[in-house]
């Protein structure tokens, strides 16, 4: 279903997804052609759970990501451009191409860190969430991480601080586990993890938690909002789960591009090769959104078109930038370090 918001909103949840969708098959390309070296994780088939989530929060609140980052940033406002440089390496990076992929931070819109350790960030959210708490400043913390972090210890470590001081933080656990196209949301536990479902890790610590379809962009807006409230009022911790249905293209040890995303696909996927056509028929968040736009009369499929061309021309400008960015001095290797 469509988030409950106006037209203009409606469309910018659009455009945000077209963004993300295009930046990452750009980065395959780049990839594939020797432009950055290194492993490399993509969010295409999660769009509508970080697009939707992270428009609820408000602009000071903190976030914290994993590896597969590049959606949440550009969800919350990061200029494609600057992103790209920052995975190639380049000195027009975010972090002038020391975090690279994997410690992408933009503290301007507060992203303090991103973490290829899995689960590596969840303590940290539990210390701004504390800050919040005693400085009393009404700020949330968004902790975002894949299901796999649960297998850590610091995961429960955290559940257990977080719940014993009614701390500020939004636990975002997005399950991208190996499940059908179609499956029911609860019905599938993840590829790694015992606990089934995963919400019974959190609630043992006493904080309330819910699933919810990953691919449905209006269901997570909703449970997110209400989430949010209830942190702001002093409820303590929430804990989601969003289920999404795992991309095809990750399947592999290196991502690969099964086809180019195209809106039309929304209605035709014959050009999909038929191994993948399920996927994109009935589990691409994407294209379900588009879908549901045109059915609910809040765009045509001209309009959608055009969006899409244009986030093709912003995503070639952002390649164009980042290739003509140069690398850092040499002696750039030392600034900018703590010990």
């Amino acid at each position: 279903m469509l988030p409950n918001l106006p037209r203009a909103s409606l469309l910018d949840f659009c455009r945000r997804m077209l963004l993300i969708r295009h930046f990452e098959e750009a980065l395959v390309d780049l990839y594939n052609k020797g432009h950055f070296r290194g492993h490399y994780h993509l969010y295409i088939g999660q769009e509508a759970t970080g697009v939707a989530a992270l428009s609820c929060l408000r602009a000071d609140d903190y976030l914290f990501s994993t590896h597969r980052n590049h959606g949440h940033l550009l969800a919350r406002g990061a200029e494609p451009k600057r992103l790209l440089a920052e995975i190639l390496g380049r000195a027009d990076g975010y972090n002038k191409g020391k975090g690279g992929t994997f410690h992408t931070a933009v503290a301007s819109l507060g992203f303090l860190h991103t973490s290829g350790v899995v689960a590596g960030i969840i303590p940290l959210a539990i210390g701004t969430a504390y800050a919040s708490k005693a400085l009393k400043n009404g700020r949330v913390t968004a902790c975002l991480f894949g299901d796999g972090a649960l297998e850590e210890g610091a995961a429960p470590e955290a559940f257990n601080l977080a719940s014993l001081w009614k701390l500020p933080v939004l636990f975002l656990c997005e399950n991208n586990g190996k499940y059908g196209a179609g499956q029911a949301v609860g019905a599938a536990q993840s590829s790694s993890m015992a606990a089934h479902p995963l919400t019974d890790l959190p609630q043992a610590y006493k904080i309330p938690s819910q699933q919810v379809d990953g691919v449905d962009a209006g269901a997570v807006h909703q449970v997110i909002l209400d989430a949010i409230k209830k942190i702001r009022q002093g409820e303590g911790p929430q804990f989601i789960e969003t289920q999404t249905v795992r991309w095809p293209g990750s399947e592999t040890n290196w991502p690969t591009v099964p086809v180019p995303t195209d809106v039309a696909l929304a209605w035709d996927v014959n050009s999909v090769p038929e191994k993948v056509r399920e996927w994109y028929r009935s589990s691409d968040p994407l294209l379900i959104f588009v879908r549901e736009l045109v059915e609910a009369e809040q765009v045509t499929r001209e309009e959608i078109a055009a969006l899409e061309r244009k986030a093709k021309e912003v995503i070639a400008e952002a390649v164009s930038f980042a290739l003509a960015s140069p690398y850092p001095k040499p002696e750039e290797a030392l600034k900018d370090l703590s010990a």
